[in-house]
This record gives C-alpha cells, sequence and structure tokens, in this order.
C-alpha cells in the first residue's frame, strides 16, 4: 500500500500537459492561459478625468471655501473620446466628463458636486483641489512591457476585461482534457430507472461529470457496464479516445471486481493499486496505451474524495496550471475526532472564519457512503498518517473544496 503523497508524486510525473489553441476572448473564461501576457502599451494611454466636474490648475482653488468660491471662466466644455484643442491658462477651467483627456495646462479635477455653473461661461468653485485631484494618470493601471497575466492562469471575468483593455481578441489556452466516466456493478443502474431491490443509482456517473465540468475538463459519460469481462473490456476501448479514463467500481477484492483483471488482460502499465487514506483506499493508477487512468472506488464519498486528492491536480497539470487550486488553512476543531494511525484521513467538515480564527467540525457520520456529508462539506478536514486521536481544540489542516 503506497501513501498519498508517493502516489500523487507518480500520478503527476505520468500527467502530460495538453497542447495549445486559440480561442476568442469571449470562449476564454475559465481556459488556463497558454501563453505569458504582455501590455503593448500603457493603461490607461492618457491622463484623464476620474469624475465629472471641471478641469482646472489646483493653485487657483486655493484658500476657497463655501463662504467664499472661486469664480473661474469657463472655456469649453469636453466629453469623453474627444480632446481639447485648448490650454487652461490661470483663472479658467473646462468643463470635463468622466474618462476624457486631460487638457493642457490642467492639473486636476473638481466633482460636479462641488461646483455651481455660474452663467453660461463662468463656474463656481467651492472646494479646494490639490494637484492630481481625480486624474487617472497615464500608466497608472498598467505600464508598457508589464507582464500582465502569466501562462498558467486560469482566466476570470477580471482577466477578460484586462485583455479586452489590450486589444486582444483571442488568446492561446491550453486545450482541454477530454475524460471518458464509466461505472461499473451489476447493482448500478442509471439515474432515470425505476429503483428494484438490490440496485442502486449511479450516482459517481454524476458527480464524476460534474467534477469534471468544474476543473475545466469535458467528460463523456460512457455510462454503466455490468460485471461482464467482454462488456467491460469493450466499454474501455470506448474511452481510449480521451485524455484520461475514469472508473468507479471493481477494484476491491470481492469475485465479481473485475477491472483489475481487465486491466491487466489489456496490457495496462499499473503504477499503484491501493493507498494508505480513508476513504479511497482501494484506488488504482496506470496507463493503458499511454492514457492515465484511475480506477476510483465505488463508495460515493471515496469517489469523490479520490478525484479531489489525484484526478483534480491531474488534471490542473493537463491544463498546464499553475501550482495547485487547493486552499489549504489551519483551523481548530470543535470536537473531539477518531483516528487510526498509518491512514491519511479526509474527513468532511464545515469550516468558518470566526473571531480571528478557521474553525471546523465534521459533518456528521463519515461512512464512505454517505453521500450527505460531501452535500454539507464546503472542505475536508486533512489528517496525516502519523496522527492518532484529536482533541477537541487541537488546530488540524483543512483543504478547502471550493
Amino acid at each position: 500500500m503506497i501513501s498519498v503523497d508517493n502516489a500523487l508524486k507518480i500520478v503527476l510525473h505520468d500527467i502530460k500537459t495538453l497542447g495549445r489553441e486559440g480561442v476568442s476572448l469571449t470562449g476564454s473564461l475559465g481556459r488556463i492561459l497558454a501563453e505569458d501576457i504582455y501590455a503593448g502599451s500603457d493603461i490607461p494611454g492618457f491622463d484623464n478625468s476620474a469624475m465629472d466636474g471641471y478641469a482646472l490648475k489646483a493653485q487657483d482653488t486655493a484658500a476657497i471655501s463655501r463662504t467664499g468660491p472661486k469664480v473661474l471662466t469657463v472655456i469649453e466644455d469636453r466629453k469623453a473620446g474627444y480632446i481639447s484643442r485648448r490650454a487652461i491658462k490661470n483663472g479658467q477651467a473646462i468643463r470635463i466628463m468622466t474618462g476624457a483627456v486631460m487638457p493642457k495646462g490642467s492639473d486636476s479635477v473638481v466633482m460636479v458636486e462641488g461646483t455651481k455653473r455660474h452663467g453660461m461661461d463662468s463656474v463656481k468653485i467651492f472646494k479646494p483641489a490639490k494637484r492630481g485631484d481625480n486624474v487617472r494618470r497615464r500608466g497608472e493601471d498598467i505600464k508598457k512591457g508589464e507582464r500582465v497575466i502569466a501562462k498558467g492562469t486560469r482566466l476570470t471575468c477580471g482577466h477578460i476585461g484586462l485583455l479586452a483593455s489590450l486589444g486582444k481578441a483571442k488568446v492561446l489556452v491550453t486545450r482541454p482534457p477530454r475524460i471518458a466516466i464509466l461505472a461499473t456493478g451489476d447493482e448500478v443502474i442509471d439515474v432515470d430507472e425505476k429503483l428494484k431491490p438490490g440496485k442502486l443509482r449511479s450516482s459517481n456517473t454524476y458527480t464524476l461529470y460534474s467534477q469534471v465540468l468544474k476543473c475545466g475538463g469535458i467528460p463523456k459519460n460512457l455510462g454503466i457496464v455490468k460485471d461482464t469481462p467482454d462488456m467491460l473490456e469493450a466499454r474501455l476501448k470506448r474511452g481510449l479516445d480521451c485524455d484520461m479514463i475514469l472508473t468507479s467500481g471493481g477494484v476491491s477484492v470481492g469475485d465479481y471486481d473485475l477491472v483489475k483483471l481487465i486491466l491487466a488482460k489489456m496490457r495496462t502499465d499499473i503504477r499503484f493499486w491501493k493507498v494508505a487514506m480513508r476513504p479511497g483506499k482501494p484506488l488504482a493508477f496506470g496507463l493503458i496505451k499511454g492514457i492515465p487512468i484511475f480506477s476510483l472506488p465505488g463508495n460515493p464519498v471515496s469517489s469523490m474524495i479520490s478525484f479531489e486528492v489525484f484526478v483534480k491536480p491531474a488534471m490542473l497539470k493537463m491544463e498546464g496550471a499553475n501550482g495547485s487550486s487547493a486552499k489549504m488553512v489551519d483551523a481548530v476543531s470543535e470536537e473531539n475526532i477518531t483516528k487510526r494511525k498509518g491512514l491519511r484521513y479526509f474527513l468532511r467538515a464545515i469550516t468558518r472564519w470566526e473571531d480571528g480564527i478557521y474553525l471546523t467540525r465534521t459533518t456528521g457520520p463519515q461512512g464512505s457512503g454517505i453521500l450527505k456529508s460531501m452535500a454539507l462539506a464546503n472542505s475536508l478536514i486533512v489528517l496525516p498518517e502519523d496522527d492518532e486521536d484529536i482533541d477537541k481544540g487541537v488546530r488540524v489542516t483543512v483543504q478547502f473544496l471550493d
């Protein structure tokens, strides 16, 4: 039985990053950037007004107040998108809109709320200004030549805005991995089938499908296959056009757990078969015709946890993502936890921030078939192999699921 850390090292060693493809900016949200993005120009590209108001010389507003406003001559009204050809001199102002280029001779903007128009050609200024007030300076957001977004970044809405401001109508991203999903077992039926005695609906098909989607992959549902060697082999072959194969069930030690037998028949290079973890111990990983295959446990919680621990990091490497997306924190346990030495535990938990610390507690019964424990959880309490029973009030490591 292999440790979690060694198993993950083996998995990541065997996973290769996929190729690149160009996509439109509107189709790039959530994709992994396959190139560094550098700014070709300053943003903003010119000094501009941050407010609707009046552009002027700050010295003209010195020592004014509500009881003693300063009257300036308005020489022009200028809206955004147009450049004033006139330069402001002492005692003058230009009516300016947000985003408009700062006129020559001006060094600040007084918001319209601090002014009152006085006739057609003048304005009363009630609020003193300092140089630079309400002015967005050229390049204050981004400097020309600056690396704006690093290769390996998963693009968010904010990144999309940056790319648009840089004129990037298309970007290079990593091709999303195609992941085949196969559930096994005579006892397993699909979600829309009538439930009969001895049968179970295949929740694994849909949890894995959604987990793949959440990680940016393209799932391919191979359905459910019975515990028949020929049928299992034929169905596995239908996943060989994908970048990864996930099976659930059939990897324990029962007489009808046939996945190991069929993988051997298909000359799969098995890297490991059991992992020192709970839940998820009966888990296999290997390469079938060069394609990574994870044989996950049949118990629904075990399957989901195994995905979080091994499949998710493998997918992130396939996509060329930077680092790990898992957020790890220290938290104080709000309850006593029973643990056996020698296995790494992943307990479903609810973790919250309160009075400057994280507090965490399990979601209730932690059996590997209790799917509700995952539905209620926002995190996992991760207890190392050498740990034994944990007392209430002890600090533990927590891995957030989102």
